[in-house]
């Protein structure tokens, strides 16, 4: 069945594409949620407007994202933990952890925006990258010092 996109489907495509899925698949998930519609010519007109008008929303968005990210600058936090004598932690410092030491007035950031590729370990200071919105990112300087 052949349908449009009216938004990003992780694995299947982006908005506005036209693609291909299981009939099944198309008028018990795709199409009840709003996440697309059937492929036809008046449904190609309502998608060109659609995507005008979130075209608009997204470059606003992602204005606001870049002033956020330029008034934030820099963030820094410090995290006290338990270590051992040759700067092991005792457990270790997680995204959940970071996000909630980086809450500030400017701006609240989940644990999913911090984007650490491994919980750290030991002591020390620590570059982590922020996910503002979409591929705006802020560093943030971790210092993790024992407690």
């Amino acid at each position: 069945m052949q349908i449009i996109l009216m938004h990003n489907v992780e694995n299947l495509g982006r908005m506005g594409e036209t693609v291909s899925v299981a009939r099944g698949y198309a008028r018990n998930f795709l199409i009840p949620r709003g996440l697309a519609v059937t492929s036809s010519e008046a449904s190609r007109k309502i998608v060109a407007a659609h995507l005008k008008q979130e075209a608009k929303r997204e470059d606003g968005r992602l204005a606001e994202a870049r002033t956020l990210a330029a008034k934030i600058g820099t963030l820094t936090c410090t995290l006290s933990v338990q270590a051992d004598e040759e700067n092991k932690l005792f457990g270790s410092v997680t995204a959940r952890d970071i996000a909630g030491a980086l809450q500030s007035e400017h701006a609240s950031f989940d644990h999913k925006q911090v984007l650490l590729d491994e919980p750290i370990k030991l002591l020390g200071d620590y570059d982590v990258a922020v996910k503002v919105y979409g591929d705006v990112t802020v560093t943030a300087k971790v210092n993790v010092v024992r407690s």
